[in-house]
């Protein structure tokens, strides 16, 4: 079995009817599809939408809400009536599902971040379901992940997964808006995420969802540097889920990076959330860069930011250029003391909490 572990994202778009609201239908056929793949053997997890979809009727809204206290409203209503749907047709099969609501701060946490890797292991290891989707009722801004196929995409990078699968109503990532140009061409295979795919992706499509072609690009991102190959398909066929799992559907198809990172460097790289900035210089610069060391309090020529022994610092050079992040050893008090002696010694930044932002995570910084 090529791809044992598959994770699945399934748009808001793929499970509503016309006017917005879930389509009970949908959601069978999804779950009918989830059953014939358990069945085959693969360890299988769902990131969902349509929980707003699925709640914002029973509260008197004649059409999916636009205000976010109505929207949370809608989902906390909602997620019960769609897991209620996703569990009462898998059980039918004898499979058992599990809902899991996800933040950012859940991945930006270790703690919490091993701790969901550790409840998702068990319940693959078990035989179950899991059902992902944010935690919409009570996250804010500052937590949200913001869509689906980021969420998907990092929980794909968690478990390390075998294949992500993005289930949209495009069948794949083309040169051109298919919609508008249908000399548009759809490419088949990705094997390098470049600047010029990223503004080629363009903006939000389906106006049920909050995601476009854009985020789908996103996410490949960053699931195919943590190891874990993409593909991006439609949902409108029958069988859409399990010719995904086969690969027997036309869509488009992101190969991994052959270098995966380590679950410690993917939370560096991704997740983790900077609490200040160091500037160093040119020989700093360099040791990190292409030297492979660890970041010595020699280097370090200044200090921003609010930060204490080990959190996360971004590190620039002499020109605020980004080079990377890391885990720092001393507070910005303890640097900022070492920074007024004449005898500096120590290591700021250990070279195994390092990340060099470069490439790929260079555009999820900045394009992103």
């Amino acid at each position: 079995m090529k791809y044992k572990r598959i994770v699945f994202k399934v748009g808001t778009s793929s499970l509503t009817n016309p006017d917005g609201s879930l389509s009970r239908a949908k959601v069978k056929a999804i779950t009918q599809q989830l059953a014939t793949l358990h069945e085959e053997g693969h360890e299988l997890i769902l990131v969902s939408s349509g929980a707003i979809a699925a709640g914002f009727s029973s509260l008197g809204f004649k059409k999916r809400p636009t205000k976010i206290a109505d929207k949370q409203a809608s989902a906390a209503v909602g997620q019960g009536l769609l897991l209620e749907e996703y569990t009462s047709n898998l059980l039918m099969k004898g499979i058992v599902s599990a809902q899991i609501l996800l933040t950012q701060d859940d991945f930006v946490d270790k703690r919490r971040y091993n701790n969901a890797h550790q409840a998702l292991s068990v319940l693959l290891t078990r035989h179950a379901i899991p059902i992902i989707n944010e935690n919409d009722t009570v996250s804010i801004e500052e937590l949200k992940v913001g869509d689906n196929d980021t969420l998907s995409a990092q929980v794909a990078a968690m478990v390390q997964a075998d294949l992500l699968v993005l289930l949209t109503d495009v069948d794949g990532v083309y040169n051109d808006n298919p919609s508008k140009n249908p000399k548009a061409k759809r490419f088949d295979k990705i094997d390098e995420i470049t600047k010029e795919l990223v503004e080629m992706a363009g903006g939000a499509g389906s106006s049920n969802g909050t995601g476009g072609m854009y985020t789908k690009i996103k996410a490949a991102t960053i699931a195919t540097m943590a190891g874990v190959p993409v593909y991006i398909c439609s949902s409108l066929k029958e069988q859409a889920l399990i010719e995904a799992a086969h690969q027997t559907v036309d869509g488009t198809y992101f190969t991994a990076q052959e270098k995966v990172m380590k679950t410690h460097k993917q939370w560096l790289a991704l997740y983790a959330k900077s609490k200040g900035k160091l500037v160093v210089d040119a020989g700093a610069k360099q040791a990190l860069q292409e030297e492979g060391k660890s970041l010595l309090i020699s280097g370090v020529k200044a200090v921003e930011g609010e930060f204490y022994e080990s959190e996360i610092v971004t590190v620039v050079d002499e020109h605020y250029q980004i080079i990377g992040k890391g885990q720092t050893r001393l507070s910005k008090y303890a640097i900022a003391q070492q920074l007024s002696k004449n005898n500096r010694k120590g290591i700021v930044i250990h070279r195994d909490d390092w990340m060099t932002i470069s490439g790929e995570l260079e555009l999820l910084e900045q394009e992103f």
